[in-house]
């Protein structure tokens, strides 16, 4: 088991992963997972894309390596517990990763600033873009190491010192350059990729396909209620309901507060309707099951094929944005609900159709619009910006009530 005894030699592991996943192909960040003694228990790559296809646009390295500790824990292996976790990450935490990090409860160490996306895109270090309930945990836990040095990358350290363990609390200026341009070597080509599905215009429907045709027998494996409900575009109905609410019974089971989202296609066709598995991952919610099963269903679809079979796959289920992701729950002021924000914005990647956007739709309020707004308005650039999330309640009266009244499984 390798172990870290400075900052430097943490940066530098976290480093290795970020070249990796631009080997890959995917953006250029890396991260590393250290008990309290400094023993390397995990280090993780970006895994947004694999083999030029998206995999999963919520596959960023600090997501995944909190995933496998809570799963590891799951299979009875013995970790520590969370406040004796550090999360060593080459560059700054996005929304979700940031929303993921405050869930679980571990330490951070940070390299590399992100002005678009990170936490601290500002360098304030005040964390103004979280919930104000969240702030004071991040604070507490967020750790910037000095850069020694007169370039751009230098800076003085900021945060809460790391872990005894560390005898170092520098990063070397080359360490720091690597993690940045790595990743900004990276970024651009990323985003032509996860933007590259065709236009509304050319998109099919699959509920016209055959119900033995592959794809539609591939969708109901995924979910068996796949293609049952159908509503005006982007207008949720109460025949919504049933659905989403078969999904809520099974979140509690999961552990979940009761919360499920389903995907619609641009046509109103229901695709998915996920609920989380928080008993398995504390940050297992619905909407990182419901966009992260999407996406691989998509990928598995693709993988292997040449680029015009590849493109009637991508026709048929469309990149989500095209479509209306209908949360049971709006979105609160805590860290699972921030990091479903920082998600939503992952899988979008760009921004909203003009004629979209309403995509993020919600059924019961959890907060007074003006609160949510806030909390929109203040994330960092590339979500309040370039994405402008905004989630809405849903038009339909007679769906915010029939969720209201809960109802048995359904069976598939």
């Amino acid at each position: 088991m390798k172990k870290t005894i400075d900052v430097q030699a943490a940066v530098a592991l976290a480093a290795n992963e970020a070249i990796a996943a631009k080997t890959q192909g995917t953006f250029g960040v890396g991260g590393v997972l250290l008990d309290q003694h400094g023993n390397v228990l995990k280090s993780l790559q970006n895994n947004v894309v694999r083999d030029g296809l998206i995999f999963d646009p919520t596959a960023h390295g600090e997501r995944q390596l909190i995933d496998w500790y809570f799963a590891e824990r799951a299979k009875g292996r013995a970790l520590p517990a969370p406040e004796e976790i550090t999360l060593v990450t080459s560059l700054d935490p996005c929304a979700m990763c940031t929303g993921a990090i405050l869930s679980a409860g571990f330490s951070v160490v940070v390299a590399a600033r992100d002005a678009k996306a990170g936490i601290n895109h500002d360098a304030s270090f005040t964390f103004a873009s979280l919930p104000a309930g969240l702030r004071g945990q991040a604070g507490a836990s967020f750790f910037y190491p000095a850069v020694k040095g007169a370039s751009p990358f230098a800076r003085e350290s900021a945060g809460v010192v790391p872990k005894s363990f560390f005898i170092g609390k520098t990063i070397a200026e080359a360490t720091q350059a690597l993690c940045s341009l790595v990743f900004e070597a990276t970024s651009d080509k990323v985003q032509v990729l996860l933007n590259s599905d065709p236009p509304r215009e050319q998109l099919k429907d699959p509920a016209q396909l055959a119900p033995d045709h592959p794809l539609v027998r591939q969708l109901k494996t995924l979910y068996p209620h796949a293609l049952a409900y159908r509503c005006t575009p982007h207008q949720p109905d109460a025949g919504l309901a049933p659905y989403l609410l078969d999904a809520v019974a099974r979140d509690r089971q999961q552990g979940g507060e009761g919360d499920a989202v389903a995907l619609l296609d641009s046509f109103g066709n229901l695709l998915l309707c996920s609920p989380g598995r928080r008993a398995l991952s504390a940050i297992c919610t619905a909407f990182m099951e419901c966009t992260r099963q999407y996406a691989q269903l998509r990928y598995t679809l693709m993988q292997g094929l040449d680029a015009e079979a590849q493109a009637v796959v991508r026709q048929y289920l469309a990149h989500p944005k095209e479509g209306t992701f209908v949360f049971a729950r709006g979105p609160d002021a805590s860290a699972q609900s921030f990091m479903n924000l920082g998600a939503y914005g992952s899988t979008m990647e760009g921004p909203l159709p003009a004629d979209n956007p309403s995509q993020f739709q919600y059924v019961s309020a959890s907060l007074d619009d003006a609160q949510l707004q806030s909390i929109c308005a203040h994330m960092p650039p590339l979500y309040r910006d370039v994405i402008r999330i905004r989630p809405v309640q849903v038009a339909d009266q007679a769906l915010v009530a029939a969720l209201a009244e809960p109802v048995p499984l359904m069976q598939p």
